[in-house]
């Protein structure tokens, strides 16, 4: 008997539902990627958001224009100033996600030969290099959580990815979503390292658009009770 599920992401075989792709504006979304845009998706805790985003996932595979790949950094926070153990939980995600999602063990590969040879600070943006590099089709890379992380290695994993951006689309992702309660350009991060507040702005000046997905609207909840007492 499916139920109204409000912690995790959507599972359609249990849960009252409503199409993650029909709570953001599809067309925008597409075009942003075709225009080889990095922007930001934000918004409100249990509000969808990874839900949405390992359907877009789908949808743009599915379509076989892009080699999407979704990753959630969350397991990073713990690593809070230490860039290294962060980019060892973000590259080890990465290889775990790729695996599961796309059956493709190359990413594992690279990141493992990258996390021998390459710094902290070089790690993420040559792993990413190497793999788009390797496919046919270009990337798109959705990260999802990332305001969970802390100070330097947020900075860091900023940093590395607008490092990358003039690479596009052959030799680094076609365009990057980051996903997480707030618009990046809100941060202020502490770095211990340079012992000064960092905005995201700045650490990320390449975002093309903030894009938010709101609050269930009383449509939306409309649909989801007419779900429950058509299938219940």
């Amino acid at each position: 008997m499916a139920f109204f599920n409000t912690a995790g992401p959507m599972n359609f075989k249990k849960h009252y539902y409503i199409q993650p792709l029909e709570r953001f504006d599809l067309i925008e979304i597409e075009q942003l990627i075709e225009d080889e845009k990095y922007f930001i998706l934000h918004a409100p805790r249990q509000t969808g958001k990874t839900s949405c985003l390992l359907s877009l996932m789908k949808h743009l595979n599915s379509s076989c224009k892009y080699k999407c790949l979704y990753i959630n950094v969350e397991a990073a926070q713990s690593a809070r100033e230490n860039v290294y153990r962060g980019m060892n939980a973000i590259l080890y995600e990465m290889s775990d996600r790729a695996l599961y999602h796309l059956n493709d063990n190359d990413l594992g590969d690279i990141c493992h030969n990258m996390l021998k040879h390459r710094s902290e600070d070089i790690v993420l943006n040559s792993s990413i290099l190497r793999w788009c590099q390797k496919n046919r089709l270009p990337v798109v890379l959705l990260i999802d959580e990332i305001d969970s992380l802390i100070g330097d290695t947020l900075i860091s994993v900023l940093r590395q990815l607008r490092s990358g951006y003039d690479k596009r689309p052959g030799t680094f992702p076609q365009s990057i979503i980051l996903c997480g309660v707030r618009d990046v350009r809100d941060y202020r991060i502490f770095s211990e390292r340079e012992k000064s507040i960092i905005t995201g702005g700045s650490a990320f000046n390449i975002k093309a658009e903030s894009l938010r997905l709101g609050n269930f609207t009383k449509q939306e909840i409309k649909k989801l009770y007419e779900f429950h007492i058509n299938y219940g």
